[in-house]
């Protein structure tokens, strides 16, 4: 399938963050995160991976590298291979993220 509505695919639970796949090619993968209040991914790295968090609603706290800053709707954050990266929800709401990495670790 080519397309995709993101709202149509989000979803919570309060345990934890709720990762959605969208796609996932040989080369990548893109999924929705979906984090309630307090929720987090917590920081790690992706051997030879670069890994992207687009904001689509809510706003994220987000780290790479030694850096961390709030983002909001519409706002990008990379990381490159290696790079240490997470995100956290510290706001009141629902966060929901786009996230895609590539080359993508689950296949070979």
């Amino acid at each position: 399938m080519g397309f995709q509505d993101t709202n149509a695919v989000r979803r919570f639970a309060a345990a934890k963050m709720q990762k959605v796949n969208l796609f996932e090619t040989s080369q990548m993968f893109c999924d929705v995160y979906c984090l309630e209040p307090g929720q987090a991914q917590k920081v790690h790295t992706h051997t030879g991976a670069t890994k992207f968090y687009y904001v689509i609603e809510g706003e994220g706290t987000v780290t790479i590298g030694d850096e961390t800053r709030t983002l909001e709707p519409g706002s990008i954050a990379w990381s490159a291979p290696d790079e240490p990266h997470g995100v956290e929800n510290r706001g009141d709401g629902p966060l929901v993220l786009l996230v895609s990495m590539a080359p993508n670790p689950n296949r070979p």
